[in-house]
């Protein structure tokens, strides 16, 4: 494969067009890819073969020779077998494991595809790696997603269906969705499922469907924070309070606590144009974030900015029963009276 640094598109193709690496690593902290390409590397083997040419191991259960012997059989009646180890990454001595299996690595069966998966972290083992790349296998590393890769994340998800997002919607979803890729998937794929080709999400959309309130939510209030709107941060935190399950205050303590090191950072930028200090902070130019760290650059000092910071370190401990035995939520409020005072 040309590319040193293969993309899901990359692997995909190579496998479309039936000339299959011999050796794949496929690992990463975002498991989503991982889980995706598992399935296209179990789907090279037809249904009728799987029984004969598909094996499927656990690398906590056997040992690297039991892999090695996999791989050295013989398809039967088929022009490919694929072996795929998962779970390597729970493997005793995982970096001992895998070089175990460098020799065969350095000269694979042409007949083998041979597949370790690392689901959720990176795999080490130099000896083993580097005879991966010498065979010409592939090495597909799946990293987890910046906060700031979320938004064009959903909006090219939704373009695939034909979708449009308002920006409210995407930072709703954002909020609610974190960094979790398959969790992103599965949340725009509702939508997509309901909604028809050239329809927009809206905010009203999200409420109704996946069930994230438009007007009370860690978006509305980091919002309202950046405002220094005191009456609205203490209406939503009400309401979390009496919706804890679809609220809860550590979630939003994060949130608060990241807004706040976002807005330190940029009150230290040297570079004052929207784009400079979109680019010190990880965020793009004209979004919702950085209108509201616009704002809140007029709202904060870098000293009232730090007190925030301090102030959700305390909270982040004592919501969890350090030092404190106060209600959660009776603390948030404690937290945003701090802040706006």
């Amino acid at each position: 494969m040309a590319s040193a640094q293969p993309t899901i598109q990359d692997i995909r193709r190579q496998l479309a067009a039936g000339s299959p690496a011999p050796i794949y690593v496929i690992h990463g902290e975002e498991a989503y890819y991982v889980d995706e390409l598992v399935k296209d590397f179990e789907a090279l083997v037809p249904d009728e073969e799987k029984d004969f040419n598909l094996y499927i191991l656990y690398a906590p259960q056997v040992e690297p020779d039991a892999v090695i012997d996999a791989c050295l059989r013989y398809p039967m009646m088929a022009e490919r077998q694929v072996v795929i180890l998962k779970e390597a990454q729970a493997a005793a001595r995982k970096a001992d494991f895998l070089n175990a299996m460098a020799e065969y690595a350095r000269r694979p069966n042409p007949q083998t595809v041979l597949v370790v998966v690392g689901r959720g972290a990176v795999l080490t083992g130099a000896a083993f790696m580097n005879a991966v790349k010498a065979s010409k296998g592939v090495i597909f590393n799946s990293p987890r997603l910046w906060d700031s890769q979320i938004g064009p994340k959903i909006d090219e998800l939704a373009a695939e269906s034909g979708l449009n997002v308002d920006s409210k919607a995407r930072a709703m979803l954002v909020d609610h969705v974190g960094t979790d890729l398959s969790r992103i998937v599965n949340e725009v794929r509702k939508l997509t499922l309901v909604l028809p080709r050239g329809a927009s999400i809206t905010p009203q959309v999200v409420e109704k469907l996946i069930g994230v309130s438009k007007d009370f939510n860690n978006f509305e209030l980091i919002d309202a924070l950046a405002h220094r709107d005191a009456a609205k941060c203490y209406r939503i935190a009400e309401y979390f309070r009496r919706n804890p399950k679809a609220n809860p205050s550590i979630v939003t303590g994060v949130a608060i606590f990241n807004f706040f090191a976002k807005l330190l950072l940029a009150i230290y930028t040297p570079e004052r144009s929207e784009s400079g200090l979109a680019g010190a902070i990880g965020s793009r130019a004209g979004s919702i974030e950085m209108r509201n760290i616009l704002s809140a650059m007029k709202m904060y000092n870098a000293r009232q900015a730090i007190t925030a910071i301090s102030a959700c370190r305390r909270f982040d401990a004592r919501a969890k029963g350090v030092g404190s035995r106060l209600d959660e939520y009776d603390l948030l409020r404690e937290l945003l009276f701090v802040i706006l005072n």
